[in-house]
């Protein structure tokens, strides 16, 4: 504790001109009196050990200065000149230096969809559910808006039997995705809504490609139905496309299609370094879009992985490989996926793009800090809030979340600790 505290701490101490040579003698004497009476005390090489701190000279102390526990070391002020405390001594002073805030505009709200009329609970993900496309889905956005989430993404659970080994239903007009568009934009029509461009919420093999009889997954003719699958979604009147097949070559053949049919004006995410993650698992419950089980009776080999053409967790460089290519195809937006396990590959994108950054938390985040909230093992609003923050320092300027709406409601009550100085 410093000893000598007021209008000159900003100076060096021992240079200070508000410490008088009568004073510093005082100090002197005092501590050699305190020796002498408590002999049994140890000296250590930095200070003596004060048992009785109130014998300590009323001038060598400011009259305000609070009572410390007894045994709290006697100590001259350290010649520090930085001294990174200060600037974090009060809520006011924290919030004026914060350099990371969130806000609700910051979020989309990734919404899973199905053909029906009540909604479905996730097992795997407390409190997510798949939303019946006409009430559910307009209640969950409408709720989202009122704390400002104004964006969604568009995740429709597929019925089985219209999944195919090569996915048509994926760009059929009439279909769940296209259908859940249109409600939405007529409904809410300043919604930013994204969709999701691959093939395995349609793909009876559960793959994001087409998945050739000897278990390869065929590249450019997936992108062929992904260029139909992203104008079919604008049509419908999607704001925001998503690639997030992998595929190579496919942000550059979509952003000719769109064009090309006069939606020059929709705008491409790509999941620019979309890792072959363990983390997606309560994602595929949601939609049973896991890769299919290998069937013996059939000479077709299913990969049971998508290793092949999403990233290597171990890879680092890759990453700067895919956003150059995604820049210069005409992405507008880029991805990392997942979010907090890749924190340094979101810092790797930032320091290599101008293009904004989104990161999607994904199921896998979000099923585990709910698992641990509801037991009791953490505060669910402070290490949800503490998550979200750690992805926009890392450099993310939009953030992919299942807890956007229940962050903004912490956010709108002011009882969050991590949003800097920004009310809401």
């Amino acid at each position: 504790m410093s000893l000598l505290r007021g209008p000159c701490l900003h100076q060096r101490p021992l240079a200070s001109p508000c410490r008088s040579e009568t004073s510093r003698a005082q100090l002197r004497s005092s501590s050699r009196q305190a020796a002498k009476h408590r002999s049994h005390l140890q000296v250590s090489a930095v200070a003596e050990v004060n048992h009785i701190v109130q014998d300590t000279p009323a001038q060598t102390r400011r009259l305000s200065e609070p009572d410390v526990p007894i045994g709290t070391p006697v100590v001259p002020p350290q010649d520090l000149p930085s001294r990174p405390r200060r600037n974090r001594r009060s809520s006011t002073v924290r919030n004026a230096v914060s350099e990371t805030f969130i806000h609700p505009a910051h979020l989309i709200l990734p919404v899973f969809v199905h053909d029906g009329e009540q909604n479905i609970p996730i097992a795997s993900m407390p409190g997510v559910s798949r939303l019946g496309w006409r009430h559910g889905l307009i209640d969950s956005v409408a709720e989202a808006r009122s704390y400002g989430v104004n964006q969604v993404v568009i995740f429709p659970k597929t019925p089985d039997h219209l999944k195919t080994p090569t996915a048509e239903e994926a760009f059929n007009p009439a279909g769940l995705a296209q259908r859940s568009i249109r409600l939405l934009k007529d409904t809410f029509p300043d919604l930013e809504v994204y969709t999701d461009v691959a093939l395995d919420p349609y793909n009876s093999d559960g793959h994001d490609g087409i998945v050739r009889d000897d278990g390869v997954i065929l590249n450019d003719e997936t992108v062929e139905f992904l260029c139909r699958q992203a104008v079919s979604q604008a049509r419908a009147g999607a704001d925001v496309v998503s690639p997030s097949d992998m595929m190579d070559g496919r942000i550059g053949a979509i952003r000719r299609a769109l064009d090309r049919e006069g939606f020059s004006n929709v705008s491409i995410m790509a999941y620019t370094a979309k890792y072959a993650s363990a983390f997606y698992g309560p994602f595929r419950d949601a939609l049973s879009s896991a890769p299919a089980a290998a069937n013996g009776a059939s000479k077709r080999r299913i990969p049971p992985n998508k290793k092949t053409y999403q990233q290597d967790p171990a890879n680092y460089r890759e990453a700067v490989r895919e956003v150059k290519a995604d820049e210069a195809e005409g992405a507008d937006i880029v991805m990392v996926k997942p979010g907090m396990p890749y924190l340094d590959i979101i810092r790797l994108l930032r320091d290599n793009t101008p293009l904004p950054i989104s990161a999607y938390h994904v199921s896998g985040e979000y099923a585990m800090l709910k698992a641990a909230a509801l037991q009791g093992w953490l505060n669910e609003e402070e290490a949800v809030m503490e998550s979200l923050l750690s992805m926009r320092r890392a450099g993310a300027d939009i953030i992919l979340t299942y807890f956007a709406t229940d962050a903004a409601k912490w956010m709108a009550g002011d009882r969050s600790p991590f949003i800097g100085g920004t009310k809401f």
